[in-house]
């Protein structure tokens, strides 16, 4: 597979981002944020996943998925992916978790997803 091939898997409401089909989440963390007016879950997916890869870049085999789903007034976040199994699992959530919960990562994430829409 190429470098660059990313599959973006397209369901009711949500968006799945992932280097392999099916998607696979040894480990993920999940947030919800409250949003208003467009959204391109794509577009945030692809913003979540490339945080998500540099904060655990140095984790060595680590595959990112992201799902994003829009319901209502509500975005689903759920950030992870494959990982090898290793002692370090708890610590690897965490960083999701962290990337998920920072409120400047949000605020970039959705006014990227929101010009897109």
């Amino acid at each position: 597979m190429a470098r660059n091939s990313w599959h973006m898997l397209r369901e009711n409401g949500a968006v799945v981002l992932t280097r392999q089909v099916p998607p696979q989440f040894d480990l993920s963390a999940e947030a919800r944020i409250n949003v208003s007016g467009g959204l391109s879950l794509s577009a945030l997916a692809q913003q979540v996943r490339q945080d998500t890869w540099r904060a655990l870049r140095a984790v060595r085999g680590f595959a990112p998925a992201v799902r994003v789903e829009r319901d209502a007034d509500t975005v689903t976040i759920t950030s992870g992916g494959r990982v090898p199994r290793t002692g370090n699992m708890a610590w690897i959530e965490r960083k999701v978790q962290d990337v998920l919960d920072d409120p400047a990562n949000r605020r970039r994430w959705l006014a990227h997803a929101g010009r897109r829409s």
